[in-house]
Formats: structure tokens, sequence, C-alpha cells
């Protein structure tokens, strides 16, 4: 059966609320856009300190993002079909780091993993690992506040994954390795590309944590919110060409997961 759209009547006044709330949204980003430096675009965006805050924003970003894949996929799939004890708790601590302040989840991780830490001081006197103030503190950082993201949006989607489909390969033979590989996951690829752009979006903006553990060390570990940071208190202009690069990328990246998203949802509801 279809289903068409028909129109509904909206409550008195909703138009106009919903058009100042657009408005509200759209008109910072319209005005970064009018105010972006065109006639020096590629040469602000091409600079040494922009290409290297890039290059590093991109390479941390990925391997923060397939770090939360490796790790968040088990979780997710766990919380998904295990019901034990605390429960309720283990999910709200994995979801935390969405909603606490960046630069608190900085200092949590700089308490944990910084030289003075509870598994970095070990780290430290033990092998002479330090973590804090490097790339890898970078990484840490973009995985602790963006594989959240992740593991909600795979939880649920193996809540929503028809059961049967599972159980009927395993009938058959299968393992349970290859029913993930082979049934599972290409069932739940929308929700699983969503979930990894998302990460890797998140993952690339990231600012409070990063310049809390991994401080802001220009070609070492000063990521590219970073440098629009540094540009904009140095009152350049660089910052808006930055700035403008940012919200494109997050702009095509939500385009992109619009039908991953509604994908999804008609898997589910099936």
């Amino acid at each position: 059966m279809t289903h068409r759209s028909r129109a509904v009547n909206s409550p008195r006044g909703f138009s106009a609320v919903a058009i100042a709330c657009g408005v509200l949204i759209a008109l910072p980003l319209v005005a970064l856009v009018i105010r972006v430096p065109w006639s020096q675009f590629w040469l602000s965006l091409s600079s040494d300190a922009a290409t290297t805050a890039l290059s590093l924003s991109i390479r941390t970003s990925l391997i923060s993002t397939s770090l939360a894949v490796v790790t968040g996929l088990p979780l997710a799939w766990l919380l998904a079909h295990r019901n034990f004890r605390g429960i309720a708790i283990v999910r709200a601590l994995c979801v935390l780091p969405m909603v606490l302040p960046p630069v608190v989840g900085g200092v949590a991780l700089l308490y944990a993993f910084g030289t003075k830490g509870v598994v970095g001081s070990a780290l430290n006197d033990w092998w002479g690992v330090r973590l804090a103030f490097t790339q890898t503190a970078a990484v840490l950082a973009q995985y602790f506040v963006a594989v959240p993201f992740f593991i909600v949006v795979m939880e649920s989607a193996f809540q929503q994954f028809d059961q049967r489909l599972a159980h009927a390969a395993r009938t058959l033979g299968a393992g349970a390795w290859r029913t993930l590989v082979t049934i599972t996951l290409p069932v739940v690829r929308p929700a699983l590309i969503a979930g990894i752009v998302l990460t890797w979006a998140r993952a690339l903006g990231e600012f409070g944590a990063t310049i809390t553990f991994a401080g802001n060390t220009p070609g070492r570990t000063q990521t590219l919110p970073l440098a629009i940071y540094m540009a904009f208190e140095n009152g350049d202009d660089q910052a808006l060409v930055l700035s403008f690069v940012m919200m494109t990328v997050s702009f095509v990246a939500l385009v992109l997961l619009r039908q991953h998203w509604i994908s999804a949802l008609k898997r589910g509801g099936q």
C-alpha cells in the first residue's frame, strides 16, 4: 500500500514561528558566506598553516573514526541484544560525551591519560609513553566526543534489524561472524554509512577537547578548528575562509546522509 502525502492545516501562527526559526538558523550561515574574502580565498586556503592544519585534521579524524567503528560496532551490538544489570548506566556513559561540554571532556582525558593521570602516569613511568599534547591525544579527543554518535546510530539499527534473518542463516549453518558480515551488516548498511559519516564530521570539527588535551601547536596538534580559532584571535580573514570550508563539508555530509537515513528508516519499518 502506498501512502500519499496530504496537506495538513497547521495551527495558527506556526508558519510565522517556523519562518522565524529558519531565519535565525540561516542568518549566521549566510552572513559568514557574505563576509568570506573571496578574492583571497585560494591564497588563504593554500597557505602552509591552512594546508598543514587541514591535512592533520583529515588524518586524525579518519583514524579516530576508524577506531570508533572498530570499537563502537561490538558495543552497539551488545547494547542492542543483551539485557544485563546496569545496562542503562552503561548506555548513559556511552552517550554522555555527546552532551558534555567538550572542554570538560578534554579535562577528563587529561586526568585519565596525562602524565599525572590515572592511566597516563603509569604509561609515562613504566614505558616512557606520553599521550597528552601529541597527535595521539588529538585522535583520542576526537574519538571520545565522536564515538557516541556511531554507537547511538548503530544500536538503533541493530534493534530494528529483523532477527529472523540471522536465525535463518544460523539454521543453515552460518557461524556468528559469517552471519554478521554477510547478513546483518549489509541490511543495516544505510545506518552504518550514516553513522560513519556523522562520526567523521563530528571528529573533524572537534575543538574543545582537542585544545585542552592535545594543545594547539602549529604543525603538530593544531587541527583546522584550532587554526580557525587562532586566525580569528589574530584578526586574520583566513578564519572566514577556513570556517566556510568547515561549514561546506558539514553541509555536504548532511545532504548526502539524507538518503541513507531514509533507507535506514524504511528498512527498520519493514
